[in-house]
């Protein structure tokens, strides 16, 4: 990190506020990577090393046009100045140096973006996100706008949920970045089988009892088999025939997480997955206790919601109201599903990808065999 400090003045008091979150969406028609490694991560790092920053995250998102959402939240009022000069700054100056060559409107993407664009915004709230023809409207490649951050309280649980869910978003965001520094995450090869891993150390951490982890895993594949009907989208056949190659070695490696998970010595864990276990049975241990304290509210849905859709705003007085839940077995695996969803977001792994892996890790569990044998 740098060693440069700001002047006294842009340092908030100890005890100050944090500052409401900013949000910025930086069009990026490109593999996001470089935008992540060679500005965000960098620009944070300083921002939270000179005490002006309080929390940030980031997503993947494809409204619009490909692009990240960057969320930034000053440590105080007298710091957010700063810190939006700083972005305004970093932001531009990446996209000057290093711009995305490829226009969405000019190629195959465009008629794969307003499929999702017509699956995943059915009904009224799509007229504010689309053009005189009907399709989904396009921002300008290569250029970055300030929105309305609009906390997702009915998929995380209301407020404390919203909290919790952007304190871990943060150690997501600060695990991928870091993985994308360390690991070749270019090779397919390499991301899946990151994810994967994250995946499986996630997973088992939430519900380590193993009929009820495949269970899971099989119905968070169905999920997103249903929610692309028609489409050969998500795979079923192909997965089956790809099942038998990925097995052996995706098995073993699952039984040894949850083994190792099981034991509490995660010493014998890889620094990358000891760190993301640590974090997620401490994720794990902060939704039992906000569970079991009736902090917790849900609408009557299930399922991995996707961002800016099925939400309920606390602005908004027609949202069905939030049921409090204070049953933590029915908790976890309803908030297991966004979280790890949106790690996987932040790796830039597809869903039909994430998709595939959650059918072999369920498979795996239902056949012990596959773990027993040696891990590659």
């Amino acid at each position: 990190m740098s060693e440069l400090t700001e002047p006294a003045a842009f340092r908030p008091a100890p005890d100050a506020a944090p500052s409401p979150w900013l949000a910025l969406h930086v069009f990026y028609a490109a593999n996001p990577q470089p935008l992540l490694v060679k500005c965000v991560r960098p620009l944070v790092e300083q921002l939270t090393e000179e005490g002006l920053l309080s929390g940030y995250f980031f997503i993947n998102y494809w409204l619009e046009g490909p692009h990240v959402r960057l969320r930034l939240r000053p440590s105080g009022p007298e710091a957010e100045a700063e810190v939006r000069r700083r972005a305004e700054e970093a932001i531009s100056g990446f996209l000057k140096t290093r711009p995305a060559l490829y226009e969405v409107d000019s190629g195959f993407l465009k008629d794969f973006y307003n499929s999702l664009f017509d699956i995943e915004f059915p009904g009224e709230d799509r007229a504010a996100y689309m053009g005189p023809d009907g399709r989904m409207n396009l921002r300008p490649n290569n250029s970055f706008s300030y929105e309305v951050y609009a906390p997702e309280y009915a998929k995380y649980g209301g407020p404390a949920g919203v909290e919790l869910a952007e304190w871990h978003f943060r150690q997501s965001s600060d695990l991928v970045l870091e993985a994308y520094r360390s690991m070749n995450l270019h090779l397919r090869t390499v991301l899946l089988g990151t994810s994967a891993q994250l995946m499986m150390v996630m997973a088992g951490c939430f519900l380590p009892e193993e009929e009820r982890l495949a269970d899971y895993l099989d119905s968070y594949y169905d999920f997103w088999h249903r929610l692309f009907p028609g489409t050969g989208f998500i795979g079923s056949s192909e997965y089956e025939r790809t099942y038998e190659r990925e097995a052996p070695a995706l098995g073993a490696r699952f039984a040894q997480v949850r083994q190792t998970v099981a034991s509490g010595d995660l010493s014998r864990l890889p620094a990358f997955l000891r760190r993301w276990a640590e974090h997620c049975l401490e994720l794990r241990e902060r939704v039992v206790d906000l569970t079991a304290r009736g902090e917790l509210a849900f609408p009557a849905w299930d399922g991995p919601a996707r961002e800016d859709t099925g939400q309920v705003r606390a602005e908004d007085p027609d949202a069905a109201p939030l049921v409090t839940v204070t049953h933590a077995p029915a908790v976890l695996p309803r908030l297991l599903s966004p979280y790890m969803h949106m790690t996987n977001n932040r790796l830039h792994v597809t869903i039909r990808d994430e998709a595939y892996l959650a059918f072999v890790l369920g498979r795996v569990l239902r056949e012990p065999a596959q773990g027993q044998q040696a891990a590659s």
